[in-house]
């Protein structure tokens, strides 16, 4: 077996760092145990304790990591994890950091999923996710506000995000095509040296990162197994290619095409290879496919279940382990409704985060070997502009299927959009996300405070109405 495949225990030594792994195991169940408020949170946690306290990596190696996770399919926060794991303590510290990330949202939403078939037309739990449904529509808007505000620094990228959302929302361009574009774009301009594609700021606050860098634990240089190999790039993706399309194929095999589980275990797969920039971009490809196209859950559920992953631990992207959940609730074949759904979850969890791992041990070695490749870095920021309008069309499209009892279609063409029927709004789901939007963007709330608090007035409402 490849030597970085073996015991954890017997890799210590050889850590220039000093951080042993069971020191590391603690740090990663603290971040997983924090990692509330979604993308942004997360990496703020993760940020705050690995780059500031324990000074493990420095700024430098931090944004060049997140930058290539941000490119990645999947959720960038828990790839993050994976990839710092890993240059700390090689491949069992990738698995680890990645593992005890997802764990604890796993097992919340599963109880919240149990709860909400259980109890779900009950006033008190319906009025619960009443208030939490019209409170997510402002914190997917403060999200494109808040990421936003970090990746549209200049013409260029503001250029970017609005050819996204315009490609997205009237035209349905798909998502690899929208990114691929945008990656072309930011490398064909960094190449030319346009500063359109450059601010001044951005080169003293590079200049800062990597003397921080020469001071972490980890230095600036790259460590002996984080240098590209393409022997052990080539075993760790077949190993983990098996383990992710391994069961979806016998599973389709034994049970059909036509079995639920077959289509949770293809669609999901395919999710996490075509959808791109995180927890908010995947959910606009999911919520269009689930509830239109599977017919797995209704529009307002989505926003449930996107309800229950803001209020736990763990990536955002644990809301499909709710679609898979509802999905096979509906439609269990012979098996226990309750059963057939707890697999569903599983189910859908594994294919979800599997490929994570796969993106990291494949790309991060040729990755650290690219840190300060300036045209890399054009394409990547030109990537997180394009999901900036992605992000976009999820918030307008959850608006106008929750907060509206009708949408009407306008179509010419390669021209689709979907415009809400005015006379049908929600009133009291309009007035809740207001004082949401509110609270988050006036009163600086927290977005946990806020969620409650939403879910507060929404069990009141309903109690009261009912």
């Amino acid at each position: 077996m490849d030597e970085t495949m073996t015991a954890p225990a017997n890799t210590d030594a050889r850590q220039g760092h000093g951080v042993s792994f069971g020191e590391a195991l603690r740090v990663w169940a603290r971040v997983a145990a924090l990692s509330f408020g979604g993308p942004a949170g997360q990496i703020a946690v993760m940020h705050r304790i690995v780059v500031d306290e324990k000074r493990w990596i420095g700024e430098s190696r931090f944004l060049h990591a997140l930058n290539y996770c941000m490119l990645l399919p999947g959720p960038e926060a828990q790839q993050l994890a994976v990839y710092i794991g890993w240059l700390m303590h090689r491949t069992w510290g990738g698995l680890v950091a990645g593992l005890l990330f997802i764990l604890p949202g796993f097992l919340s939403i599963l109880a919240l999923s149990y709860v909400y078939v259980i109890f779900g037309d009950a006033g008190v739990v319906e009025g619960l996710f009443f208030g939490l449904k019209a409170a997510v529509l402002a914190v997917v808007v403060q999200a494109v506000f808040r990421i936003g505000s970090r990746a549209l620094v200049n013409p260029a990228m503001i250029a970017i995000a609005a050819g996204a959302f315009i490609a997205i929302f009237a035209f349905k361009v798909p998502f690899p095509l929208i990114i691929l574009v945008a990656a072309i774009v930011g490398y064909a301009g960094s190449r030319s040296g346009s500063r359109l594609f450059r601010t001044a700021s951005g080169h003293a606050a590079a200049r800062g990162a990597v003397l921080q860098d020469r001071d972490s634990l980890l230095g600036e240089g790259t460590p002996a197994h984080a240098r590209p190999d393409l022997l052990w790039s080539l075993k760790i993706s077949a190993a983990l290619l098996g383990l992710w399309l391994g069961p979806v194929a016998l599973i389709a095999i034994f049970a059909g095409g036509g079995n639920v589980f077959t289509e949770i275990g293809i669609f999901f797969s395919k999710m996490a290879v075509v959808t791109f920039g995180g927890a908010y971009a995947a959910l606009a490809y999911v919520a269009q496919e689930a509830v239109q196209h599977y017919g797995w859950l209704r529009p307002g559920e989505m926003l449930d279940g996107l309800g229950m992953a803001e209020t736990t631990p763990g990536p955002l992207i644990m809301v499909l382990q709710f679609v898979g959940f509802l999905g096979a609730y509906r439609d269990p074949g012979s098996l226990d409704p309750m059963v057939a759904a707890t697999f569903a979850a599983i189910l859908t969890t594994w294919v979800t985060f599997v490929p994570c791992f796969l993106w990291i041990f494949l790309g991060a070695p040729f990755i650290e070997k690219l840190r300060g490749n300036a045209a890399l870095s054009g394409a990547l920021s030109a990537i997180t502009a394009a999901v900036v309008g992605v992000i976009l069309n999820l918030a307008v499209w959850f608006v106008i299927h929750t907060l509206f009892g009708r949408v009407t279609v306008l179509a010419a063409g390669p021209f689709h959009i979907e415009l809400p029927v005015l006379a049908t709004i929600v009133l009291p789901s309009a007035l809740l996300a207001a004082a949401a939007a509110f609270a988050l963007f006036r009163l600086k709330a927290s977005v946990l405070l806020t969620l409650g608090l939403a879910a507060l007035a929404g069990i009141g409402w309903r109690l009261l109405a009912g």
